[in-house]
């Protein structure tokens, strides 16, 4: 029998980590240490006297940080987040560490947000509200197009690619979807699966919704946005590096691109979570990006619900017991082909 009150570094934390772990360990009594810090092979030895590092979405577990986190004693890396692309999961397993996930915390919480940043970006609504605050009533530059009849590009149809499908058919969209394992109970809601090629070419609004992988690592490029109709919206609430921002830059700059929607940036470890106000931003990419009218930019805040950070430290809290019960758990990262 594995000890059941294991100790937990938990890394990248903020106040919300902190009450929503605390809370959900009432019913564990595990023993957590949080660090603001995030992890990577300079913090990793903070993790020293623990058996759990607790990790999220922008720390980086490569090879040199599971090294130094074995030499801890660290038994397990618990993800409080559904992407695993910034851990070494083929090195963790050669160290004999296991990798845990949250698979899904609350699709709703993305795919809510998701179409919030449309209907904003569309209509305008960030810069209405600033021009009415500042006495401006007019409406010139506000006009956006309704949605009714419009066709909506959906890449990846898993659960919050799902519950984004049934959210924006109700505006009476035709829907286009992408995903190697098409979804039947979509495909009985009238969803029609097609090639990329064609999806590019007749939707007006294309939102991603797929993992990060070798495959979609900047699937978002030149060449795709060339095959895109003239004006189309992007929106990103999945994984930053879908998209090649310089592609879309130059995409936005011709026109090509009309509206553009991210809650993710592929270089966004370096900027969200933290509050930057008083300092000079160094990405030129990102800060080129916000030059744009037609950009509308939160910063990775798609999951943020109640319910969703709630789920989180409950299955975060569940994984790392069931581990430390039986030694495995079903939420467990393996290598593909393992």
């Amino acid at each position: 029998m594995q000890n059941q009150s294991p100790k937990i570094a938990v890394f990248s934390t903020k106040n919300w980590v902190i009450q929503a772990f605390d809370e959900v360990n009432k019913n564990h009594s595990f023993e957590p240490s949080y660090f603001e810090a995030r992890l990577d092979k300079k913090t990793a030895p903070l993790a020293a006297g623990h058996e759990v590092v607790c990790a999220f979405v922008n720390d980086k577990v490569d090879a040199k940080t599971l090294e130094i986190l074995k030499t801890q004693g660290i038994k397990l890396i618990a993800l409080r987040c559904a992407g695993f692309n910034n851990v070494d999961i083929e090195k963790a397993q050669e160290l004999d560490i296991a990798v845990v996930r949250v698979p899904a915390y609350s699709p709703y919480a993305v795919a809510e947000h998701t179409l919030g940043l449309i209907l904003a970006l569309n209509r305008k609504l960030h810069k209405a509200y600033h021009r009415v605050r500042d006495g401006n009533f007019a409406l010139d530059g506000l006009m956006g197009f309704d949605l009714h009849q419009k066709t909506i590009g959906i890449i990846g149809t898993g659960k919050i690619g799902q519950v984004f499908c049934q959210l924006i058919k109700g505006f009476g969209v035709r829907i286009l979807a992408y995903d190697k394992y098409p979804n039947e109970e979509l495909k009985n809601l009238g969803i029609e699966y097609v090639e990329l090629p064609k999806l590019y070419q007749q939707c007006d609004i294309i939102s991603l919704h797929c993992p990060l992988t070798y495959e979609t690592y900047h699937m978002i490029n030149e060449y795709a946005i060339a095959a895109m109709k003239p004006g189309v919206m992007i929106v990103n609430t999945s994984r930053g590096p879908l998209i090649d921002s310089n592609a879309v830059i130059e995409g936005l700059k011709k026109g090509k691109v009309g509206n553009l929607a991210l809650d993710v940036y592929e270089e966004e470890e370096a900027l969200f979570f933290e509050d930057l106000s008083e300092k000079v931003i160094q990405d030129d990419t990102f800060v080129r990006l916000q030059t744009f009218p037609n950009v509308l930019i939160t910063a990775h805040q798609a999951f943020f619900t109640k319910e969703a950070v709630h789920n989180i430290a409950e299955t975060t809290f569940a994984n790392i017991a069931e581990f430390f019960k039986t030694g495995k758990s079903a939420n467990q990262v393996i290598p593909v082909g393992k």
